[in-house]
């Protein structure tokens, strides 16, 4: 339930019922304004924006427009992993000179780093544990094969033992202890974190330094030089949409950025026996190596968060509600129950998930049009709890008109607009392709996790699942 008279706004996920603070509402945009910078929405991306842009240019007048609370989106509702990487990174780099790309993966693996700066000089206290994340090859052989050959990819574009490093499955046990391990990737760039208290944390941070936030405020219209809600309109001279996984709500985004949902679950607090059994005793997130993504955490007060798998609607359409099935929260428990059979019946008290972005071919981007006075961030593909502090940081330098190593990065869009991005196909092709290749993952997955299965079955479905993530690209 919500605080009296206010929208139950606790309720979005373990993460907002975990607050201290009161979840009462800023003021509604009663009024015109006229502003330097106009953003539409208070998560991750709009907040960071601000929060660099009010750094570099205090004399900015700047104002957020958020339609519900800040941290309602994807911001106070994802896993909590806060990482130092960008969706497709190597795919992204791969055409860099050598020097350039060591530089730009520098830059991503400092994410984690940068933001506990700014929480030491705010003073925002989120959870924030440094323990990187443990991708394991937990549940058939064939996931060591494709960790090992994502690793050596790795070495081949020159990261080195010291960004990637193997862990053998007596390695591996010494952070984390699952039921059938056969190794995984350590990554130190990675923490974890409270990302309700970080989103709230940062929307006092911008306030203290003179943003206005405005909530309860659902923009109706936008465009170049200003946007509209139901009682007021702002004129800006730059508008930032930073509305990720709502995209649809602001046409034309919606033909750029489609919204797919993520689903998680919480435990109850974990004695302290189980976790000796468990390990994640510095705060590493881990997740589990299949094509469809499984990820986890041990939160400050030891509960097991866990998320996998996600959907997505016909014809991009949200998902409002996320009072879980009893089918979706059992999937997420049998998942997390092969890894840590121990706690296959233990108690879930929370279930929830949100909407997230995704853009065309899974390629992230930043885009600034000095000509429209548009600039936005988004895409990052269930990524952004750390990719937004790189996109507000790179946002800020641009409409800034700086020349930095953060706008020299291959995600970053300088001329075209949105005419530059790639849009999505048309529905019902949309749908048929989600659903064709997301039945091949499920086919492998089952079929591999079988130890009974014939080794032509596996290789025959380990191709098709292939393949079809090709398409994904």
């Amino acid at each position: 339930v919500g605080e009296p008279g206010m929208p139950a706004w606790r309720s979005i996920s373990l993460w907002m019922d975990q607050l201290d603070d009161p979840l009462v509402a800023r003021p509604s945009l009663e009024h015109d304004l006229d502003v330097n910078v106009a953003i539409i929405g208070a998560g991750y991306t709009g907040l960071w924006t601000a929060y660099y842009l009010k750094r570099q240019a205090p004399e900015l007048k700047i104002a957020i427009i958020e339609a519900q609370t800040a941290g309602f989106g994807a911001s106070g509702r994802n896993g909590g992993w806060l990482m130092g990487n960008l969706l497709g990174e190597d795919r992204l780099l791969a055409e860099l000179a050598p020097q350039h790309r060591r530089a730009s993966f520098d830059l991503l693996h400092g994410i984690p780093d940068e933001v506990a700066q700014v929480l030491a000089r705010e003073g925002i206290d989120c959870d924030y544990r440094k323990g990187g994340a443990l991708y394991c090859a937990a549940r058939y052989p064939e996931q060591e094969g494709s960790l090992r050959r994502y690793l050596d990819k790795l070495y081949a574009q020159g990261l080195t033992e010291d960004d990637y490093r193997w862990l053998s499955p007596q390695q591996l046990a010494e952070q984390v202890r699952i039921a059938k391990p056969y190794g995984g990737i350590y990554a130190p760039h990675v923490a974890t974190i409270n990302p309700a208290k970080l989103v709230r944390g940062l929307a006092r941070a911008v306030e203290n330094l003179g943003v206005t936030i405005y909530e309860n405020s659902p923009v109706t219209h936008w465009q170049s030089g200003g946007l509209r809600t139901a009682k007021a309109s702002v004129r800006a001279a730059w508008v930032v949409p930073a509305v990720e996984g709502y995209a649809n709500t602001l046409p034309p985004l919606g033909r750029y950025q489609l919204p797919v949902q993520s689903l998680i679950v919480a435990t109850e607090p974990l004695p302290a026996s189980t976790w000796a059994d468990i390990g994640l005793s510095q705060g590493q997130a881990f997740g589990e190596s299949s094509r469809q993504v499984t990820y986890g955490q041990r939160t400050a007060d030891n509960r097991l968060v866990f998320g996998a798998r996600g959907g997505y609607q016909f014809a991009g359409q949200l998902r409002h509600n996320f009072d879980l099935t009893d089918s979706e929260v059992e999937l997420r428990r049998y998942l997390f129950g092969e890894l840590f059979p121990q706690l296959k019946k233990a108690r879930i008290t929370h279930s929830w998930g949100g909407n997230l972005g995704m853009s065309r071919r899974f390629r992230p981007h930043m885009l600034c049009d000095h000509n429209t006075g548009v600039a936005l961030s988004g895409g990052y593909g269930g990524e952004g709890v750390g990719a937004t502090n790189l996109g507000g940081r790179t946002l800020a330098d641009l409409i800034l008109g700086r020349d930095t190593l953060l706008t020299q990065q291959p995600w970053v869009i300088r001329e075209g607009g949105l005419k530059a991005l790639k849009p999505w196909e048309p529905e019902p092709c949309r749908w048929l392709g989600y659903n064709a290749i997301i039945r091949s993952f499920v086919h492998e997955d089952q079929v591999l996790a079988n130890p009974n299965t014939a080794p032509w079955r596996r290789k025959l479905a380990t191709g098709i699942a292939g393949f079809m993530e090709g398409f994904m690209h």
